[in-house]
């Protein structure tokens, strides 16, 4: 049975840690393509496409070696006069290559597509069915992998299918961690960092199975163990996460839940709800039993009118409602803010999943086709995507920075002394820590899109950290943006759509690849060019938040000024002057 959200609020801290951990090893494991790009050739899958010296389409096998077994010779007998290589026994070809990265353009497309749709269900049912679903998902496609595996040159097209669920159920898992951080009140953008990180950096996880697959463990046993421990997600998730959504800390409390089945209704309710309606009830209590105690004897309390006591059960759910009502979903989606960070967001990924797809080609080209140096690159890429994990909360911590400090709601509307200064407002000093966070990130954009312009192998391992910094900062910047300025209701579909038109954007990537290997012959530069010029746009995001924070401080300075109109601000939209 599902625990309930009190339970769950006593169990964070496990949660949390075990989220990380979840999000480490199930969710974007298929940001660690160039790692399992070679697994796949060693197991020959799409190795029919390439055509060995005197055969076109012969049967062929190889058995599995505890390390690479890479193999380069010239032959005369192709008519084109490549070079034919092996990897493991099995021919590799730029055909292969071709093949391979359609079917990561798949399943990278689902990472982020399928997010739109998993946010309307998970904003109204909570994230416990989707963490189920995602971790079935994810131990099916390790299972289809493996099937494909055993017989690579009839069934190579399973991994175009299992790379689609990978994803799928990856994105189940990351999506569902991002709500967690509701529960630790204003650590939440930290935390929030924390979850993103831990998703960025599993790309290291194919990497680490790279290096037991060298060691001489079996391709299929690997994949079979990952099912297995995939399975434990889910018993995780039934045993410990609830039906119910995690609301805001500004919605919910989580330590106080009470039932007023006395009081005419049933209902639950939490936090600050609680003591406004308790508050209220007091009032009616002391002023109607101060005015009947003079003209008739005193009642008990449960035969007392539940009208006149309490609040209905109708007007309690206005009021929850109230604030989240302020803004539609439609409004939230056409706001500036959220239009320019889909713009900000598309490029970034354009660049981001163009380097990923492209690593292993773009160091072939460096390495004039040394595949053990490339093997040797695309593990250390690997291991340094654990780099998110560290500073991803960076991030977070600027976006959470002296929010403690503000003046939230409930500060406003108590009187200050005379001569003492005013506390910050918090709306305004997120959109402040926000501003600063996006143009740190573009900043490293910029940079690492310039490293790439520099045919260096040695420099390519400082694209890699900025590559591994850029992915974990800008997701956790974009959720920490969301959280700060939209209804907590709206986080999972704001979310969801803003990875949707990023994936739909970011499927240049797979034309921008076949530009890159067809007519500039392997060579990167151009396209980096273009790249680095997009990648400008980013900037527009953090030049509109500062002008906006501007014009909120001008209104509430203005307000300070002249006492007798009072400015209200709703998230951001058109402030109401009352005399």
């Amino acid at each position: 049975m599902a625990p309930t959200l009190a339970t769950a609020f006593s169990r964070r801290w496990w949660m949390a840690v075990t989220a990380v951990i979840e999000n480490l090893l199930f969710s974007a494991v298929l940001l660690g393509w160039g790692s399992l790009l070679i697994m796949l050739k060693s197991e020959g899958f799409y190795s029919y496409l390439c055509k060995a010296p005197g055969e076109s389409a012969l049967q062929r096998g190889g058995g599995h070696h505890s390390n690479l077994n890479l193999t380069n010779t010239s032959t005369s007998a192709l008519s084109n006069s490549e070079e034919y290589l092996e990897m493991n026994g099995w021919p590799i070809c730029k055909d292969q290559d071709e093949m391979l990265n359609l079917a990561f353009t798949v399943g990278s497309f689902l990472l982020s597509a399928i997010t739109l749709p998993m946010g309307i269900v998970m904003d109204k049912y909570g994230p416990r069915k989707l963490r189920l679903l995602g971790s079935a998902c994810f131990a099916f496609s390790c299972l289809l992998i493996a099937y494909g595996a055993s017989d690579p040159n009839n069934l190579s097209i399973l991994i175009f299918f299992a790379l689609a669920l990978n994803g799928f159920g990856g994105m189940c898992m990351t999506f569902t961690s991002l709500t967690l951080p509701n529960m630790f009140g204003d650590l939440r953008s930290t935390f929030i960092a924390l979850m993103i990180g831990s998703y960025a950096s599993s790309a290291v996880t194919f990497p680490g199975i790279k290096v037991i697959y060298d060691l001489g463990a079996t391709f299929i046993t690997i994949l079979l163990v990952w099912a297995g421990c995939a399975c434990l997600v889910f018993f995780n998730c039934f045993v410990n996460w609830p039906l119910e959504p995690f609301p805001g800390p500004e919605d919910m409390d989580y330590t106080v839940k009470i039932k007023f089945s006395w009081l005419g209704f049933d209902h639950k309710i939490t936090g600050k709800q609680f003591y406004r309606q308790v508050t209220t009830v007091g009032r009616r209590l002391s002023v109607g039993n101060s005015i009947k105690q003079q003209h008739q004897p005193p009642k008990d309390l449960a035969s007392q009118e539940a009208n006149k006591l309490c609040l209905s059960t109708v007007d309690l759910e206005v009021k929850c409602k109230a604030k989240e009502e302020t803004q539609s979903f439609m409004k939230s989606i056409f706001s500036q803010i959220f239009l320019l960070s889909l713009i900000t967001m598309c490029v970034t990924q354009l660049r981001l999943i163009f380097y990923m797809g492209a690593m292993n080609t773009i160091l072939e080209s460096l390495t004039e086709g040394d595949l053990s140096t490339v093997s040797v690159y695309t593990s250390i890429f690997g291991v340094l995507q654990l780099l998110c994990l560290i500073t991803s909360p960076v991030i977070g911590y600027v976006m959470d920075w002296k929010l403690k400090d503000c003046e939230d709601e409930n500060d406003k509307s108590a009187k200050r002394e005379p001569g003492q200064p005013r506390r910050p407002d918090k709306t305004i000093q997120k959109i402040v820590n926000a501003t600063r966070a996006f143009i740190f990130t573009n900043l490293l954009l910029v940079g690492f899109g310039i490293t790439c312009l520099i045919p260096s192998l040695p420099l390519q391992i400082l694209s890699f950290i900025l590559h591994t910094i850029v992915r974990g900062f800008i997701h956790s910047a974009v959720g920490g943006l969301y959280a700060a300025v939209y209804p907590s209701s709206q986080f999972g579909s704001l979310t969801g759509m803003q990875s949707l038109i990023s994936a739909l954007f970011a499927l240049l990537q797979q034309p921008l690849f076949m530009a890159m290997v067809g007519p500039l012959e392997g060579d990167p530069l151009w396209v980096n060019v273009g790249l680095l010029v997009l990648s400008m746009l980013g900037f527009c995001l953090p030049l509109y938040l500062l002008c906006h924070s501007r014009h909120l401080q001008r209104l509430r300075d203005e307000q300070d000024e002249d006492p007798k109109i009072y400015v209200k601000i709703n998230n951001g939209s058109k402030p109401e002057a009352f005399v």
